[in-house]
């Protein structure tokens, strides 16, 4: 959201992004913890998705500073970074990150590192000369939601000869952040049964930041049904649109890959029924 002050520069809140991933084998050394620079690489990515956000314009990774690794990220953890711009100058955005690692099962969380990142606009185009980041205001209370939203960005090699996002990739993601919201939801490893129909109304082009929301829908005995949407955003102008939307079934199971009861009362369900999803 965005408004002007009395100046008549604009001004912006420092909303916070969230990325989230899940650690994989192949992300992890010969102990099964995250490799430090792969979470250094995914900080920097969510710090660069959050000053482009706030400033709409390209930006570069000047400097980071503090970061310390307290707690290791292990296979099978869910990794969550949070970042938010923190400091605003003509073209010089402070973002802090933070990344929170979570067991799967009991839905521990740990603190793993927290850093600064300093990031520069590089804006181009025949204003460039006059371009100011706006004015940086106070954070806005968080919305209570039980929504799972995850953002990311859209590489060269995850799109076809004419720059547009997989169709696999896409629902890749998807699927992703449909494991996330269930497995958040009953505290359990969860598997994928099904899916139901796709719906694809837009391309997504190389460069945007899609993001997945998903939430749980409908509970049984040991499934859930997922709804989930696609966003595309474009990064300059904050555009954004309907890109995907589909239904995932997620099973409980134990680690014996057998199905389990989910543990969340119909109570909770309830609540989610009643607040609906527009």
């Amino acid at each position: 959201m965005t408004e002007t002050s009395k100046t008549g520069k604009r001004a912006q809140h420092r909303s916070t992004t969230r990325l989230i991933d899940i650690v994989f084998p192949g992300d992890t050394n010969h102990h099964g913890t995250l490799f430090g620079g792969t979470g250094l690489a995914l900080m920097d990515r969510v710090a660069f998705i959050a000053a482009t956000r706030f400033g709409r314009a390209p930006f570069v990774t000047a400097s980071c500073e503090r970061i310390d690794f307290r707690q290791p990220a292990r296979i099978g953890h869910v990794i969550e970074f949070s970042a938010k711009p923190v400091k605003a100058g003509r073209r010089s955005l402070t973002v802090e990150v933070e990344m929170v690692a979570e067991t799967i099962v009991g839905r521990e969380r740990n603190t793993c590192t927290r850093g600064v990142f300093h990031m520069v606009a590089v804006p181009e185009g025949e204003h460039a000369a006059h371009y100011a980041l706006p004015a940086l205001l106070p954070e806005e209370p968080p919305e209570t939601s039980d929504v799972v939203a995850m953002v990311e960005i859209v590489f060269p090699d995850q799109a076809n000869s004419v720059g547009r996002m997989f169709g696999g990739d896409a629902i890749a993601y998807m699927t992703k952040a449909a494991f996330v919201a269930a497995s958040r939801y009953c505290g359990q490893m969860v598997v994928l049964a099904s899916s139901e129909r796709i719906d694809f109304t837009r391309a997504i082009e190389i460069g945007e930041i899609v993001e997945a929301e998903a939430r749980v829908e409908r509970v049984g005995k040991s499934s859930m049904s997922i709804q989930t949407k696609l966003w595309s955003e474009n990064l300059m102008t904050g555009e954004k649109h309907i890109t995907a939307t589909g239904h995932f079934t997620m099973v409980a199971v134990d680690r014996d890959h057998r199905p389990v009861p989910v543990r969340d009362g119909a109570s909770a369900v309830g609540a989610l029924f009643d607040k609906g999803w527009e």
